[in-house]
């Protein structure tokens, strides 16, 4: 016999009284926000999701495209899949332009205007591939646990990560600010890695292990640069206008020059360079600019603080 209980019309939830409740609420805050008619839709995540899969499915058809796709098939796959990827990242740019002139009170953005930057964000595919291969590499070459490339592509979360950030950077060199966050986000949800779309990072790239890396939104990496798990490349102080207001896009996280490597969970805050060739030991907390072929440990940090402190 079931032991569930029917609840009785008197035992009812107020569906229509918290309902009333819920819009009073939402309409005050689309008023606050000045968005009280007709607020923009935003970009989808699931839309984006599916985008960034067929995205990755052709520009690495054989190792994730369709099961069983056969030689003479690739050019028809990768040509199919482009299409029906870009034909829905043109529908999201057209949200983002729409909600981005909706909050700069200009309601006049062009289907034209999407579908150039959907155009222009085709024609680095290319270019991004080429990116990725050094990436691959960096990651086989610097993990002895690495079998082969396809095994890093198909396994490794650090490459999941970089994938989205390659195409998440080059959508927000576009102007798709939010795109692209939303792009990053779903990596950070998938792999435990947030990478702001924002950065500039190098080929070469490789991300060990990966859980608990941040990096920040004006961070400049380098060639050839490794970093280890919860390794952070943060912002050490926050600037605020005369009204206490955040300044927003100033040049506030580290430099990282080329052939750097970071252990597992080190901390590089604010805008200091890490020169070429530099290694910074696990558990560092860094932040100041260190010359090339420097190396920090976090004795030596430990060291120079008491210095500090003693002077």
């Amino acid at each position: 016999m079931s032991n569930i209980t029917t609840i009785l019309p008197n035992e009812s939830f107020d569906i229509q009284g918290i309902v009333q409740a819920l819009r009073d609420v939402r309409v005050t805050s689309l008023e606050h926000r000045h968005r009280r008619n007709k607020p923009p839709k935003l970009p989808s995540r699931k839309a984006l999701q599916a985008v960034i899969d067929g995205l990755s499915a052709a520009l690495f058809p054989n190792r994730l495209g369709a099961p069983g796709l056969k030689e003479e098939g690739i050019d028809y796959f990768v040509g199919f899949t482009l299409d029906t990827a870009l034909r829905e990242l043109n529908t999201q740019i057209q949200l983002e332009l729409r909600y981005s002139a909706d909050t700069d009170h200009d309601k006049t953005p062009s289907v034209e205007a999407a579908l150039n930057k959907a155009r222009a964000f085709a024609k680095s595919l290319p270019k991004i591939r080429k990116l990725l291969d050094t990436d691959l590499d960096a990651a086989f070459q610097g993990d002895p646990a690495a079998r082969s490339l396809d095994e890093v592509l198909v396994c490794y979360p650090g490459i999941s990560a970089i994938i989205h950030y390659r195409l998440a950077h080059e959508l927000h060199k576009l102007g798709l600010p939010l795109i692209a966050r939303i792009i990053s986000e779903l990596a950070h949800s998938a792999t435990g890695i947030d990478i702001h779309p924002g950065a500039t990072i190098d080929e070469g790239f490789f991300i060990d292990h990966g859980t608990g890396v941040v990096i920040g939104e004006t961070a400049l990496i380098g060639r050839h640069v490794r970093l280890y798990q919860a390794v952070t490349l943060g912002a050490k102080r926050f600037p605020t206008d005369e009204q206490g207001h955040l300044i927003k896009g100033s040049a506030r996280h580290p430099v990282l020059e080329d052939d750097v490597v970071i252990y597992a969970g080190a901390t590089i805050l604010g805008r200091i360079t890490i020169g070429a060739g530099s290694v910074i030991g696990g558990n560092v907390w860094l932040t100041r600019s260190v010359p090339p072929n420097s190396q920090i440990t976090q004795a030596k940090t430990q060291v120079s603080a008491t210095d500090d402190v003693a002077q």
